[in-house]
């Protein structure tokens, strides 16, 4: 394992904990946190995703996201492997919502609600509409990854713009899906849920769980090629 693709594990790992940390913060009965609210969740994820840039940053380029290193590949500033930083970040997600299941289990353990349970791991739409829900998840991937390239012309961008940039997504676009906007933040964690002992939990959504793959991933492709042909 390259030193590059250990880095954007361990990247990962923190984006999740810190991210799906907040929503288990924000959701879980009994926690200091509990209904705090979108704005501590959309902050809290935009402070995620800085920690997790900033440590693997200097090694990776701190992708941390499928979306973000296809649609870097396609624009052509990323000459890595993209199947070894994909399989990098899934696993560094299904580690990092391990561990926030671990760090909560008393309040997993005290929650009724199999939904907000469920809602610590992965997204879901506030109204099932497939086009809607889709063109939502597209819509945010690409202002993520477009920002990404015009922030350094091409070059993953600094922490603190990206971190920006999320909690903008969060606050303004993020309120019909909860804003997946990264295969491996969405699918990584869904994968945990259904695997990990959690106290009466429901099914893992997996009719929806396509959705917040396929979506991010063409949204990341299209802003690339909206970039290519405005820098052409």
């Amino acid at each position: 394992m390259g030193q590059d693709i250990l880095f954007e594990f361990i990247g990962t790992t923190i984006l999740i904990l810190f991210g799906a940390g907040v929503c288990a913060n924000v959701s879980l009965k009994k926690t200091f946190g509990n209904s705090s609210g979108w704005v501590v969740i959309a902050f809290g994820w935009g402070f995620a995703v800085f920690v997790g840039a900033f440590i693997s940053s200097p090694y990776s380029g701190a992708h941390l996201n499928p979306a973000v290193t296809i649609g870097l590949a396609i624009a052509g500033s990323f000459k890595g492997s993209v199947i070894g930083y994909i399989i990098a970040q899934m696993l560094g997600a299904i580690l990092g919502a391990t561990l926030v299941y671990l760090m909560y289990k008393p309040h997993f353990d005290a929650e009724e609600n199999a939904d907000a349970k469920l809602s610590v791991f992965c997204t879901s739409p506030a109204i099932k509409n497939w086009f809607s829900n889709f063109f939502s998840e597209v819509i945010g991937t690409f202002a993520l990854v477009f920002g990404i390239l015009y922030a350094a012309g091409a070059e993953i961008a600094g922490p603190l713009p990206v971190a920006i940039l999320i909690v903008a997504i969060g606050m303004s676009l993020g309120g019909t899906t909860g804003y997946a906007i990264n295969p491996a933040r969405d699918l990584g964690p869904r994968i945990a849920h259904a695997i990990l002992p959690i106290k009466a939990k429901r099914d893992s959504n997996w009719g929806y769980a396509w959705l917040p793959v396929v979506a991010p991933i063409c949204g990341g492709a299209l802003a690339a090629l909206a970039y290519i042909a405005l820098n052409a």
